[in-house]
C-alpha cells in the first residue's frame, strides 16, 4: 500500500500549478487532530474535573443545526474516502487517506463532544460571550484549510475542471463539506447553544460564581475594544506637535529595524560564502555593512541597538505624557466621588490600584507597540522570505512552530490569568492591612495589640504567598511548554537545512548560516513573547481595576449648567429634610429650621441623633432623601458643589493635618494667601506665639495627620485655616469636645473670632460652649424635640435642662476632687 498516489511524493508540496492533495490532506488533518488533542483535551479535563452540570439550558434550533452539521461533516469525510477507495479515481486506498480521514473524523467528533460539554456544563467562572477559544480556533482552522482548496483552481488535473463523473462527485462533496465548515464557523461565532450572561445567571444562579469571582475569572481581553476606547485619548499627545512628530519617528524607526532584520542574515550568508568559495576574497565591505547593521540592530535582540535606544529616547516624552494625563484624570476622578464611596473603601487599596493601573499603561504601550507587534511582523516576514529563498518546507516549519508556540502561550496564559488576578487581590489586602495598621499606630499602642497586628499581618502574607505559589507554578508550566515547542522547531529546521547542504547540495554553507542566523534572530525576541504576553495580561488586569474606579459614579453630582452660589447675607434654611445612610435606619425625620444671617444655631443631643449629619448635608457630602436645604433662598442641590463649599468653613472635631509644614496647613484655607495673611490668621487663632517657639517656626513639619502637634495646637491651626478662608458660613462640629476644659476655654476666644459676624452652626457636646447661641435645637432620634435660647430651654425643664444639670453636676464633682487633691500635690512638690 502506497502512502501517496503514483508519481506524487509526500514532500512534493506544489504539483502542476497547485498543491498536492497527499501533502495538504495529511498536514491539515493532522494539525486539526493534534490541536484538539492538546488543547481540547485540556479543556475537556477541566470540564471533567471542575465542571458542574447546568441545571437548565435554553432550547435553541440553531444549536441542533450546529450539532447536525458537525455529525454530517464526519459522515461526509468518511463517505468521501470510502468512495475514493472503491469507486472514484484510482479505486484504491492510500495511507495518506487513512491518516487524513481518521484524523479529520476524530477532530470533528471531538469538537462536537466539546460543543455539547460547553452547553451542558459550567466551569467555576463566567463563560465568555460565545464558545471557548479552543473551539473557535478549530472552526477557523477548518474553514481556512477548506479555502486553501481554491489554490488548485488553475490545476488542469484537479476535479475543479468537472470533466468526468469522478470530478463531479468530488465537486458535490466539496460543496457540502465547504458549506458545512462555513455554517460551523458562523454558528460558532453566534454560539446558539450557550446562554447569554443574563440567562446564565437567571438559570444557574446557585451554581455560578459570585460577582467578585466573575471579576477574577474573566479573561483580561474581555471588552478589549472598550478598554482601548477609554485609553485612546490619553495615548495621543493632542496638545503637543513636538510629541506627535516624535511618535511618528518612533514608528519609522520600527519599520527600519524590520528591514535591517532581513538584511543581517543576508549579509551573513554573503560573508560566509565569500570565505568558502574559491577564490577567497577579502570582502571588507560585507564586514563593515554587517557590523553596521548589528550596531543598529543590537546584536539581533533589539535590546541594545542604536535604533532601539533612539526610539526609547524619543518615546519617553510620549510615555510621560500618557502617564501624566491618566494619573491626573484618575486623581481628579477620585476627588469627584462622594464621601459615602470613600468611607466604603480602604485608602491603601485605592492608592495601590491607581498606581498599578497608571504604571500598566506605560508598560502596555511599550509591550504591544515595540515588542509584540514587531515580533509578529518579523514572523510573517520570515515565513515569506524563507519560502521564497529556500523552499516551502522551511516556511511550513516556522509557521507550525510559531502557531503552536503562540496558541500554547495564549491558551496557558489565559488559563493562569485568574491566578494573577487573585494574587493582585491578595496583594491589595496585604497592602491595605499594613497601611491601616500603621495609620492607627497610636490605637495599636493604646490597647497593646502589637502581637495581634503582627499575627494578622502574617496571615495576610501567608494568603498572599499561597496565591504567589499558584502563579509561580503555572508560570513554570508555561515556560516549559514554550521551551519544548521552540527547540523542537529549531531541531527540525536545522536537520532539514543541514541535510540539504550535505546530501542534496541544494543549499550552501552560507544558506545554513542565513537560516540559523534568521531563526535565532527570530527566536530570541520570541522567547520573550510569553513574558510580554504575561506582562500584557497583568497590565490589563491592573487596568481593569483602574477602569472600574473610573466607572465609579458619585452619588452627589452637579446638575447640568448649575449656577454658582451667590451669597449676599448667609442665611441657612432646612425644610422638612429627611435622610438615611441606609434604608433600615432613618437618621433625620422632617427636620426644619432657619438660621438668620450672622446668627448662631447650636445642635445638641445624644450620639446618633443626627447632629453631624446636618453638617454633612449642608456641606453636601450627601443628598437629602427628601426636603430641601437653602442658602440665601438658593437650593444647594441647584448650585455647583465647588461654589457651595467655598462659602462654608468647617472646624471639625478631629482635625487631620497634611504631613507638611504649619504654614502649608494654614495656607490651605486659601492657597493664594501671602505670608503676612497666614501670620495674621495664626495671631487671630492664638497660635502665632506658640509657632514662634518651635525651632523651625512656620516651617515646622507637623507629621502624618498632624501627630507632632497637641490636640489644642491642631485645633488652633484648623481655626487659623478657617479664618484665612474667610467664609460666609462657619460650621463647628464638636470642635472642642476632644480637648480638656482648660484648653477648651483658651480656644473658645479664637472660635468666637472665627464666628464673629458670620452665620454659624455649632454641633456641641459641652453645653457651656453654646449658651450664647441665638437658638438651640435639641435632637432625638433624628427629630427636633426642643428649640429656643439657653435660658428659655432651662425654664421649660425638658431634655435640654436635664442635660445641663447632668453636666453641671459632673463639673462640680470634678472641681471638688481637684481642690481636695491640690494640697497633697503641693506638699509633694515641696
Amino acid at each position: 500500500m502506497d502512502f501517496c498516489p503514483p508519481n506524487i511524493s509526500f514532500v512534493d508540496v506544489w504539483v502542476n500549478h497547485g498543491t498536492s492533495e497527499c501533502f495538504m490532506d495529511t498536514v491539515s488533518s493532522s494539525l486539526l487532530a493534534l490541536f484538539l488533542l492538546l488543547f481540547g483535551g485540556t479543556q475537556l479535563w477541566m470540564y471533567k474535573k471542575y465542571g458542574i452540570r447546568a441545571r437548565e439550558v435554553l432550547p435553541s434550533k440553531l444549536y441542533y443545526l450546529q450539532i447536525f452539521t458537525s455529525i454530517l461533516l464526519c459522515l461526509m469525510v468518511a463517505l468521501k474516502y470510502v468512495l475514493e477507495a472503491t469507486v472514484l479515481y484510482y479505486k484504491t486506498i492510500f495511507i495518506y487517506q487513512i491518516i487524513s480521514g481518521a484524523c479529520l473524523v476524530f477532530a470533528l467528533a471531538f469538537a462536537t463532544y466539546l460543543t455539547i460539554m460547553e452547553r451542558n456544563y459550567l466551569l467555576p467562572s463566567v463563560p465568555p460571550q460565545g464558545h471557548g477559544l479552543v473551539l473557535l480556533v478549530f472552526w477557523t482552522m477548518l474553514l481556512i484549510f477548506a479555502n486553501l482548496t481554491f489554490v488548485n483552481l488553475k490545476r488542469p488535473d484537479w476535479w475543479f475542471q468537472m470533466r468526468t463523473f469522478d470530478d463531479k462527485m468530488e465537486m458535490y462533496m466539496f460543496v457540502v463539506y465547504y458549506s458545512g465548515t462555513l455554517v460551523l464557523f458562523i454558528l460558532g461565532l453566534k454560539a446558539p447553544g450557550l446562554s447569554s450572561f443574563r440567562n446564565y445567571y437567571n438559570l444557574n444562579a446557585d451554581q455560578s460564581s459570585t460577582s467578585n469571582e466573575t471579576q477574577r475569572e474573566r479573561s483580561a481581553w474581555t471588552n478589549i475594544a472598550q478598554k482601548v476606547k477609554i485609553l485612546a485619548p490619553y495615548l495621543w499627545p493632542r496638545r503637543s506637535a513636538r510629541l506627535k512628530v516624535q511618535m511618528m519617528v518612533c514608528f519609522l524607526l520600527l519599520i527600519i529595524a524590520r528591514v535591517i532584520n532581513v538584511y543581517v542574515p543576508i549579509y551573513n550568508r554573503l560573508l560566509v560564502n565569500s570565505l568558502v568559495d574559491e577564490p577567497l576574497v577579502f570582502r571588507w565591505d560585507y564586514v563593515l555593512i554587517l557590523v553596521a547593521f548589528k550596531f543598529l540592530q543590537g546584536g539581533g535582540t533589539g535590546g541594545m541597538g542604536m535604533l532601539n535606544n533612539a526610539r526609547s529616547y524619543l518615546w519617553l516624552g510620549v510615555q510621560q505624557y500618557s502617564t501624566r494625563e491618566i494619573e491626573t484624570e484618575m486623581f481628579s476622578h477620585l476627588h469627584s466621588l462622594s464621601l459615602k464611596w470613600h468611607l466604603s473603601r480602604k485608602t491603601g487599596e485605592v492608592i495601590r490600584v491607581m498606581n498599578r493601573g497608571t504604571d500598566s499603561i506605560t508598560n502596555l504601550l511599550n509591550y504591544i507597540l515595540f515588542q509584540i507587534a514587531p515580533t509578529m511582523l518579523d514572523i510573517i516576514i520570515a515565513i515569506v522570505y524563507l519560502i521564497s529563498t529556500f523552499n516551502t518546507w522551511f516556511g511550513v516549519i516556522v509557521l507550525i512552530t510559531m502557531t503552536f508556540y503562540l496558541v500554547a502561550t495564549i491558551a496557558i496564559t489565559e488559563w493562569r490569568t485568574k491566578f494573577q488576578r487573585q494574587l493582585n487581590l491578595a496583594d491589595n489586602t496585604l497592602t491595605g492591612r499594613s497601611i491601616d495598621s500603621l495609620l492607627n499606630f497610636e490605637t495599636v499602642k493604646y490597647y497593646g495589640a502589637e502581637q495581634y497586628e503582627i499575627n494578622d499581618f502574617r496571615t495576610c502574607i501567608i494568603n498572599y504567598q499561597k496565591e504567589e505559589w499558584k502563579t509561580t507554578l503555572s508560570l513554570i508550566l508555561l515556560n516549559s511548554t514554550q521551551n519544548i515547542i521552540i527547540n523542537v522547531g529549531l531541531l527540525i529546521g536545522s536537520l532539514l537545512c543541514v541535510y540539504q547542504v550535505t546530501e542534496e547540495r541544494a543549499l550552501t554553507v552560507g544558506d545554513y548560516t542565513l537560516f540559523t542566523t534568521y531563526i535565532m534572530q527570530l527566536y530570541v525576541p520570541l522567547n520573550w513573547f510569553g513574558t510580554y504576553y504575561r506582562a500584557i495580561q497583568k497590565n490589563f488586569v491592573d487596568m481593569e481595576q483602574m477602569f472600574d474606579l473610573l466607572k465609579e459614579t458619585s452619588d452627589v453630582v452637579d446638575i447640568p449648567q448649575a449656577p454658582l452660589l451667590c451669597v449676599t447675607q448667609g442665611s441657612v434654611q432646612f425644610r422638612n429634610v429627611c435622610f438615611a445612610y441606609t434604608s433600615e435606619r432613618p437618621i433625620l425625620k422632617n427636620v426644619s429650621f432657619t438660621v438668620a444671617a450672622g446668627k448662631t444655631l447650636a445642635l445638641v443631643g445624644q450620639s446618633g441623633s443626627g447632629k453631624s449629619t446636618i453638617i454633612r448635608l449642608l456641606f453636601r457630602f450627601y443628598n437629602t432623601d427628601s426636603g430641601d436645604i437653602f442658602i440665601d433662598n438658593q437650593n444647594i442641590n441647584s448650585v455647583t458643589q465647588a461654589s457651595l463649599r467655598q462659602t462654608i468653613g468647617v472646624v471639625p472635631q478631629d482635625t487631620v493635618l497634611f504631613n507638611n509644614t504649619i504654614k502649608f496647613n494654614i495656607r490651605y484655607g486659601r492657597v493664594g494667601a501671602s505670608d503676612a495673611e497666614v501670620i495674621d490668621a495664626a495671631k487671630n487663632a492664638d497660635i502665632h506665639d506658640r509657632i514662634l517657639n518651635f525651632p523651625e517656626k512656620y516651617e515646622t513639619q507637623v507629621g502624618e495627620r498632624g501627630l507632632k502637634l497637641s490636640g489644642g495646637e491642631k485645633q488652633r491651626v484648623a481655626i487659623a485655616r478657617t479664618l484665612l478662608k474667610a467664609p460666609e458660613i462657619v460650621l463647628l462640629d464638636e470642635a472642642t469636645s476632644a480637648l480638656d476644659t482648660k484648653t477648651e476655654r483658651t480656644i473658645q476666644s479664637a472660635l468666637n473670632r472665627a464666628c464673629a459676624n458670620r452665620t454659624t452652626i455649632i454641633v456641641a457636646h459641652r453645653l457651656s460652649t453654646i449658651i450664647h447661641a441665638d437658638e438651640i435645637l435639641v435632637l432625638h432620634e433624628g427629630q427636633v424635640i426642643e428649640r429656643g435660647r439657653h435660658e428659655d430651654l432651662l425654664v421649660k425643664n425638658g431634655v435640654y435642662a436635664s442635660m445641663w444639670n447632668q453636666q453641671n453636676t459632673k463639673m462640680t464633682s470634678e472641681g471638688q476632687s481637684s481642690e481636695e487633691s491640690s494640697p497633697s500635690a503641693a506638699s509633694t512638690v515641696a
